[in-house]
């Protein structure tokens, strides 16, 4: 068995040629096969299925011990811990993902594609949770086990957590990391969700905006009036919600309710930013760069800032209309926010705000699920330092790093329950098709996450010999 730079090389090279070879596609098309939507009432089987019959044979297989534990929140949502200690002395590493998909939208996918049937098409594995987040975790188990092999031992200790319910707001994943902090403890988060900046650029984010879902709802009367006698003398509930919501931003999204925004972008973290260039794939919308904060352009917008969504709006029967004046309207909303925004005074800010724009009205409902805080690690610390000259020792290529990932995620479990620094290196692409029909992973970004991965996962265990 060789040590150094031959291991590091052959450890890569198995990496690569687990998915080549067909390795990873068999693997993942198990797992895709397992229909764990986590906002199912009755997934509860699924997801402790694919807990126990695919990840943790895996795991244990490796050397890790393995145990389910179970979620005071939603009994159907468990979380699997494994761990795996070579030496109490050596560095500890927590890894990170979600079996847990959205609806699979059946019969809304191309050509007919099942959701849960992982297709190969064009250089991409089409399915749902080949990118968020199967195929993400699958990868990096396989890196792991890739440099145990090459290695005999990997150097450093390893946690792991599985959840089942991130795209249900991580419900009771706080209480659970609480309850057992020394369980969990380690020195540093390395998982990977979420997508590249672009599909041939290595990436790295060190935390994630926060996330802020509710409803704005008018509600003006019990059930609708014929539009021609009541027409002109009752409140349209749909124009009262419209005028509302049109106070929020501008006509190009500019936020109107400035504590929802950090006042300005840091130092450290613009300079981080200016690096980053947004590529486009043939498949991505048009962008419009008038939209959102004047003077902020590209990643600063969407990594820098906040942004403010309508995500549905209902009034009387869209799908049959008739000739009355609805009784009333509904708004579903969120707010995308960066670290500096205060989390407690997002709800009320817009209470004052719509009270001070005469809709006193207009009532604000909270969703139900969980959300998430925004968070950052900083830049200059030493794992980013690490993983950033690892991934382009790998690949030749100097990664994109993000202050922060434009999306959500519960980041802040492992920064502020757990208490440590949390290194993302995304295996997807922004139009990856990720809560849509036709999610798919693209093969060449596998193929060059496996090595990534491997290579830091060796560069982890010689920094601590």
């Amino acid at each position: 068995m060789s040590d150094g730079i031959g291991t590091r090389e052959s450890g890569i090279a198995a990496a690569r040629e687990y998915v080549t070879g067909g390795t990873f596609k068999a693997e993942l098309a198990r797992r895709v096969a397992v229909p764990s939507e986590s906002p199912r009432e009755d997934s509860g089987p699924d997801h402790r299925r694919y807990l126990t019959q695919e990840i943790a044979p895996d795991l244990e297989a490796m050397g890790f011990t393995t145990r389910i534990l179970e979620n005071p929140a939603a009994e159907r949502l468990p979380v699997l811990f494994a761990e795996r200690i070579e030496d109490a002395a050596l560095p500890t590493i927590l890894t990170y993902g979600h079996g847990d998909v959205l609806w699979g939208m059946g019969g809304d996918w191309k050509e007919g594609r099942d959701p849960f049937r992982l297709d190969e098409a064009d250089g991409r594995l089409f399915g749902r949770g080949t990118v968020d987040n199967k195929g993400q975790h699958t990868i990096n188990i396989a890196a792991l086990r890739c440099v145990l092999e090459a290695k005999g031992k990997l150097g450093f200790n390893v946690k792991v957590m599985i959840e089942m319910g991130e795209e249900s707001g991580s419900p009771g994943l706080v209480e659970i990391a609480a309850a057992h902090r020394d369980l969990f403890a380690a020195d540093v988060l390395i998982a990977s969700d979420g997508p590249r900046t672009a599909p041939g650029t290595p990436t790295m984010f060190l935390g994630a905006r926060g996330g802020m879902g509710f409803h704005l709802i008018a509600d003006e009367r019990p059930g609708a009036y014929h539009s021609g006698n009541w027409g002109g003398l009752l409140v349209n509930p749909g124009i009262r919600l419209a005028h509302a919501l049109a106070t929020i931003t501008d006509a190009k999204g500019r936020l109107a309710i400035r504590e929802w925004t950090p006042g300005e972008i840091p130092a450290n973290v613009r300079k981080a930013l200016s690096t980053i260039s947004l590529e486009p794939d043939a498949s991505d919308p048009e962008t419009d760069p008038e939209w959102g904060e004047p003077g902020l352009v590209g990643p600063d917008q969407v990594f820098g800032w906040s942004s403010f969504e309508v995500l549905a709006f209902t009034c009387g029967r869209p799908e049959a209309p008739v000739n009355a004046v609805p009784g009333n309207a509904r708004a579903t909303c969120q707010l995308r926010y960066v670290v500096g925004v205060e989390t407690d005074r997002i709800l009320p800010a817009l209470r004052e705000h719509l009270d001070a724009h005469g809709f006193q009205d207009i009532a604000i409902e909270p969703m139900k699920r969980g959300f998430f805080t925004a968070t950052r690690t900083d830049p200059d610390n030493e794992w980013v330092r690490l993983v950033a000259a690892s991934i382009e020792q790998t690949t030749g290529k100097a990664p994109a790093i993000l202050p922060n990932l434009g999306g959500s995620l519960p980041n802040e479990i492992f920064v502020e329950t757990l208490g440590m620094p949390t290194v993302w290196v995304p295996h997807s692409h922004r139009a990856c098709g990720q809560h849509a029909p036709d999610e798919h992973m693209l093969l060449s970004v596998a193929e060059e996450a496996a090595m990534m991965m491997a290579g830091i996962f060796h560069d982890i265990g010689e920094r601590a010999a």
